[in-house]
């Protein structure tokens, strides 16, 4: 499995290789995280959970492709703002475990202002 820094370095050489980088500023880049997600999204539009479950490997390759179109621009956007992605995480884990302690969480989908 590659590291986060390796496939940044992956997604940064492709896009240098196409002199990309006159359009990824972070609005432009914030866009195309959304964008992305939202076609994700859409793949599951008007089907039931049931039919999901059971047709899921026919959505898998699309399924695939949009989340690797997210992860793109997520790396993207850390590596053109100077993110570090692991760090970031960590520190958002840490401030959610304070929300969503194991014992008012546990079993429990409730955001952490509703309980």
């Amino acid at each position: 499995m590659k590291t986060i820094e390796e496939l940044q370095n992956e997604v940064k050489k492709f896009c240098e290789d196409r002199d990309w980088n006159q359009f990824h500023n972070p609005k432009d880049l914030a866009i195309g995280i959304s964008t992305e997600a939202n076609e994700l999204l859409d793949i599951f539009r008007f089907k039931s959970i049931n039919e999901i479950e059971h047709n899921f490997d026919y959505f898998l390759p699309k399924v695939e492709d949009e989340i690797a179109d997210v992860l793109f621009f997520v790396l993207r956007f850390a590596q053109m703002s100077n993110i570090d992605l692991g760090q970031a995480l960590v520190r958002k884990l840490s401030k959610n475990s304070e929300k969503y302690t194991i014992e008012r969480s546990k079993g429990n989908n409730k955001k952490y202002t509703e309980y």
